[in-house]
């Protein structure tokens, strides 16, 4: 799903931000409590503490857009029991945090050699 072209990064914003922010409240969060640029070729992804509400906030080098969708029925598999106040997604991520996926997934593991 090509929604966004030459986004550079994908930043969600773990934590539920208050709806009621429109751009100017949503460049503050971005810059002071994921300490970023808002003018950079990123997408910035935020939502409700329903879960059923997204915006997302990008910088298209004449001016600020804001994208915003609700979902009827069901609730964003937002990714609640991550350690970081934000994460960074893939564009495959974020395909599947749009179409209704988890976007952790499993955790990779790492082992130097097979116990016997």
């Amino acid at each position: 799903m090509k929604m966004f072209v030459d986004a550079g990064a994908i930043y969600l914003h773990r934590d539920a931000v208050d709806f009621r922010k429109s751009i100017n409240g949503l460049v503050v969060i971005v810059e002071q409590e994921m300490a970023l640029s808002p003018f950079s070729e990123a997408l910035f992804v935020f939502c409700n503490r329903n879960r059923d509400r997204m915006k997302v906030l990008y910088w298209d080098r004449t001016g600020f857009c804001l994208w915003y969708k609700r979902l009827e029925k069901e609730k964003f598999k937002w990714p609640r029991q991550h350690s970081q106040p934000m994460m960074t997604l893939n564009e495959e991520q974020w395909a599947w945090l749009l179409s209704g996926y988890d976007v952790i997934g499993h955790r990779s593991l790492s082992y130097a050699h097979c116990a016997g």
